[in-house]
């Protein structure tokens, strides 16, 4: 955990804010941050429900104070902080929660076609695959067959080929996934493995 003594204890947040805020010198603000070390870990810890994500944010937090208080005009150091640890624990909440969901989607092998390079015969360089594979292709819906080229032939991330298609960033994980199943499908049905 941060350890940080507070040598000015006369001082008020006010003075020890103002005094980093004009000099730039951490001393102040880690005396001051010294004061609230305790609310900041228990917020974390009621939050994030570990004791060493807690500590991580103690650390973060203070970090984070180095390039936030310039940029606000704080009237009540200790209610602005409360909001801020708070705000820093949903967000690693939200974070952990997208995290978690993504692993399911490659545990449910939704993502898993996608990322596995040994799946799927477009992913691999293989020129007895060429022909069969460009039949394939051409034999899929328009907007499967737009997204596959796209992605593949000109390299282009999901958001690149929503911008030049003009259609959601969804859509086109979808039209991938399913396009990439029906080749799946096709160079099965033409013995190509």
């Amino acid at each position: 955990m941060l350890r940080i003594s507070g040598k000015h204890p006369d001082k008020t947040d006010e003075e020890l804010l103002g005094n980093y805020l004009s000099s730039g010198d951490l001393q102040w603000l880690g005396d001051l941050y010294a004061r609230y070390m305790h609310m900041v870990y228990g917020v974390s810890l009621k939050y994030l429900e570990n004791r060493d994500e807690a500590k991580d944010a103690v650390m973060q937090i203070f970090e984070q104070l180095v390039t936030d208080l310039p940029r606000h005009r704080i009237r009540n150091f200790r209610s602005w902080l409360f909001v801020l640890t708070k705000n820093h624990c949903l967000m690693q909440l939200r974070a952990a929660k997208r995290m978690r969901g993504k692993l399911e989607e490659i545990k449910n092998g939704v993502a898993f076609v996608e990322s596995e390079e040994e799946l799927h015969p477009i992913d691999r360089e293989d020129p007895d695959v060429g022909d069969a594979l460009r039949e394939c292709i051409d034999a899929l819906r328009n907007e499967q067959k737009q997204c596959i080229q796209l992605f593949y032939e000109q390299k282009l991330c999901y958001r690149e080929i929503s911008e030049k298609l003009r259609m959601e960033e969804k859509k086109v994980k979808s039209h991938l996934q399913n396009g990439k199943r029906n080749l799946k499908i096709c160079l099965e049905k033409k013995n190509v493995r």
